[in-house]
């Protein structure tokens, strides 16, 4: 790279309501610290009827134009693995949303929950072959897993937005990674389902050997040691997860894994994720907004970020924040875009867990039960229709 290439800007949304864990807890008929120790998680964002996907990622790029406008946005790059549909790129209903150009590249990425750290990527490559450029990365996703499931407690939702550019504000990204794939049946969705299939014990042991593996390919390639890095960012199906793999690391390493070593290298990263639950492409992201929210100055300090996403595909990088980030940092409305949810009882979220639109083709005009800027209003004509929001 001719210029520093990165994360000019970050932003952040999740969904309307939220449940505490507890409530899962009283139904399941086990002690809730199966879940605030067990898995790290203390709640979990559930969407309403008229939010989905493309609200949520609407609502985090909203706040990027509105600080940067559309000038040299070329491209949005869109990751999800919970798609609306097989065909359209959902980047598109985004574009045009937020009032981008016609002038734009829209497509959708997917590989799990790898294709956030994926789209992010080949934004670099689109900047670094025009830096006048800016790429639009967009990372959003509704977790939701079968009813009375093991992976019903770990369930959430998020958006990350982050603007991709030549001498970014935020942090530059590292040119080092490290990758690994193997073919891997541990979460899959086939097209008839709408909830994944997952080989739980299966699936950690994948990832915590996509942890080693990549590291692997990463020191071959000239990348940092272990104890350059003034945090470390792991995508979190629930947050423990992190505590897993970072043990991995550091055990290959030759480094003893403490309570106290863990928490230095990764208490700010669970804060956000710990709230909101998995959100797949997200959560990498929600990590590390996390960890610039709750961090002290990290100017100049490489952080590693570890992205894993089932099947299965994994790569470590790492990402530079760079000198007066922390002016650009939405703290205060990302704390509250969490902490303003609206609390649901366990009752409640069944009720709209066995809310679905039609399958059949069914009209449907939707009412209004969030309160974000952009909603889901009806299906129309096999079509998902969406708008402004409007005051209720």
């Amino acid at each position: 790279m001719t210029v520093p290439i990165g994360i000019h800007d970050i932003a952040l949304a999740t969904g309307h309501y939220a449940m505490d864990l507890a409530e899962l807890a009283r139904h399941n008929g086990v002690d809730v610290n199966k879940y605030y120790i067990g898995l790290g998680q203390t709640s979990q964002t559930v969407t309403a009827t008229d939010e989905d996907i493309v609200t949520m990622a609407a609502t985090a790029a909203r706040q990027i134009v509105a600080r940067h406008g559309v000038d040299g946005i070329r491209t949005v790059l869109f990751a999800t693995e919970t798609g609306i549909d097989q065909s359209k790129s959902a980047a598109v209903y985004v574009q045009d949303l937020i009032g981008l150009p016609a002038a734009t590249r829209s497509v959708e990425l997917k590989q799990a929950c790898y294709g956030g750290a994926s789209a992010l990527q080949l934004a670099a490559g689109i900047v670094a072959r025009d830096p006048e450029q800016r790429v639009l990365v967009i990372a959003s996703d509704i977790a939701t897993y079968d009813l009375d499931s093991g992976g019903e407690a770990t369930q959430g939702a998020a958006a990350v937005a982050m603007l991709v550019s030549a001498d970014p504000e935020i942090a530059v990204l590292d040119e080092t990674v490290g990758l690994y794939t193997a073919n891997v049946q541990d979460f899959w969705r086939p097209n008839y389902r709408s909830t994944p299939l997952v080989d739980g014990k299966l699936s950690i042991g994948a990832y915590l050997e996509a942890v080693e593996q990549a590291w692997k390919d990463y020191e071959a390639r000239g990348g940092s040691g272990v104890g350059d890095f003034a945090g470390f960012c792991y995508h979190q199906p629930f947050t423990k997860m992190a505590h897993k793999a970072h043990t991995r690391l550091l055990e290959l390493k030759g480094i003893e894994a403490t309570a106290a070593r863990l928490h230095a290298d990764l208490a700010p990263t669970t804060i956000y994720n710990r709230a909101i639950g998995n959100s797949y492409t997200a959560s990498l992201f929600v990590g590390f907004v996390s960890l610039l929210d709750h961090s002290d100055d990290l100017a100049g300090r490489s952080v590693a970020m570890f992205s894993y996403g089932s099947g299965c595909v994994a790569e470590l990088f790492s990402v530079t924040p760079v000198s007066g980030y922390r002016e650009h940092l939405r703290t205060a409305g990302n704390r509250a875009s969490i902490a303003d949810r609206e609390p649901i009882s366990y009752e409640r979220y069944r009720a709209l867990r066995d809310f679905a639109l039609p399958q059949d083709g069914t009209d449907l005009a939707l009412a209004v039960a969030s309160r974000g800027p952009f909603r889901l209003s009806s299906v129309s004509g096999h079509s998902r229709i969406y708008g402004a929001a409007h005051t209720r």
